[in-house]
């Protein structure tokens, strides 16, 4: 994957930079079970994380896709980009490059953020775990932002009810949990990505919120301590996580569909 860079202006498409993705892809994906991490996984013979970066490139909004590898596998991340084309004339100008990330996903997205030149203003943060986003869902995420909203995450509304339960640690582990509360499944949603974002404002929730153990795992969750308010738009039910095995037959079945439907 390769492309013209443009930071600074209008590319050959005419679209302004002024949208940046990034995207962490430096966690191996235990539940997956033993093998390659999550994001190189492959669907229909692609890796996951070619089709989360193609899902970024395709929006007219970004011009900039900052890939987050393994601390020690950004080398063998790009060989492995370069292997696969970008798809479609408006993925020519997008400029993909790839940092060395950290020991946690918090620490990966400042990682990427601090690869983000300064002349762009919207970022978006995308889970390469969520390979077939549509793209109208991340052009709705950067459209929101520009619109004036610091902070934005596609979200569904629940269709299983929630329930709040006491855990069972230590010695009671595996034990029966008690139910401590039922939340009002109608005021709750389902959060995706790309989680997107005013630059100025990611770049401080990740100066200002120090988070312990293994970080944040949602760049909203961060914007909110700062007592800045986030907004939802409609998700798609094909930006689903891929986290275990099942996922990625389910994953398989929509490549599938969209393949007879789009003869692609």
């Amino acid at each position: 994957m390769s492309a013209t860079p443009d930071h600074g202006g209008s590319g050959a498409s005419g679209r302004p930079a002024r949208t940046a993705a990034v995207i962490p892809a430096a966690g191996r994906g235990v539940r997956l079970g033993p093998g390659a991490p999550k994001a190189l996984r492959p669907l229909s013979g692609t890796p996951m994380l070619v089709h989360a970066v193609r899902a970024m490139a395709g929006s007219r909004s970004v011009s900039l896709v900052v890939v987050v590898a393994p601390p020690d596998g950004a080398d063998e991340v790009r060989r492995l980009l370069d292997a696969y084309p970008l798809s479609g004339s408006l993925t020519d100008t997008t400029e993909v490059v790839v940092v060395p990330g950290g020991e946690t996903r918090q620490e990966s997205v400042r990682k990427g953020l601090a690869a983000v030149p300064e002349t762009v203003t919207t970022v978006l943060v995308h889970d390469a775990a969520r390979p077939l986003v549509p793209v109208d869902t991340v052009d709705a995420v950067a459209a929101a932002v520009r619109d004036g909203s610091p902070a934005v995450v596609p979200a569904l509304p629940l269709t299983d009810t929630v329930k709040r339960v006491e855990p069972r640690t230590g010695e009671r582990a595996g034990e029966p949990e008690p139910v401590v509360g039922t939340p009002e499944r109608a005021l709750l949603r389902a959060v995706q990505t790309p989680q997107g974002f005013d630059r100025a404002t990611l770049v401080a929730a990740h100066e200002k919120i120090a988070l312990e153990g293994e970080g944040a795992t949602d760049d909203a969750g961060m914007v909110e301590r700062l007592g800045v308010e986030v907004v939802v738009v409609p998700g798609h039910e094909e930006a689903f996580k891929v986290t275990r095995p099942l996922d990625l037959v389910l994953a398989e079945a929509v490549l599938a569909r969209r393949r007879a439907n789009d003869g692609f």
